[in-house]
């Protein structure tokens, strides 16, 4: 069975729209395109190096999701089914990034802080993970068993990636500094 009949759809309850696994897959894979798209121009517009470095680890994040998510939806346009096979992430959990912070924290002097461009592009990322996230709820809630498991993953990574950018901009805006990505996922993401 590739599609799911009539009877297979759930409510999005918004304008009475339904989804079936197939469109929350392309849905998703599109999500995930925009995200990475806007972590891919901030990276190259991104004056603080540190800036850059985080934009990229993170667009890399994004397109290992668009990739799974594309892989997954072949299986399901040839089979009816999706194997959920295990969806690696770069980055730490949500628990992770706060423990990191509050370690760094007490190292760290606060230092005037400038308007910086990369400001602009953390609440656009986050404004964008955010939608992503609840796209991925409202997956989570309302798909059958199988696609529930398949965006269920995605919730957790997705809030680590909001908790990330979270934490720049909490950086940037009250010490000044970015955090590098890479002192969070040395605590083992």
């Amino acid at each position: 069975m590739k599609s799911q009949g009539r009877a297979g759809r759930r409510p999005l309850g918004i304008r009475g729209e339904t989804m079936t696994v197939e469109e929350a897959i392309k849905t998703g894979i599109l999500f995930e395109k925009r995200v990475h798209a806007t972590y891919v121009a901030a990276g190259k517009r991104a004056e603080d190096p540190v800036a850059r470095r985080v934009f990229a680890t993170l667009a890399e994040e994004e397109q290992g999701h668009i990739n799974y998510l594309e892989s997954r939806l072949g299986e399901w346009q040839k089979t009816g089914h999706v194997t959920l096979e295990k969806l690696h992430t770069i980055l730490p959990s949500k628990e992770k990034v706060a423990a990191g912070i509050k370690k760094l924290r007490g190292t760290l002097k606060k230092k005037p802080v400038g308007a910086t461009p990369e400001l602009g592009f953390l609440q656009q990322a986050l404004a964008m993970e955010d939608e992503t996230s609840a796209f991925y709820q409202r997956m989570v809630a309302e798909l059958p068993p199988e696609g529930q498991q398949l965006f269920g993953r995605f919730l957790e990574i997705e809030a680590g990636h909001a908790a990330i950018v979270q934490a720049e901009i909490d950086s940037v805006t009250g010490m000044g500094f970015w955090f590098d990505v890479m002192e969070f996922s040395l605590e083992g993401g």
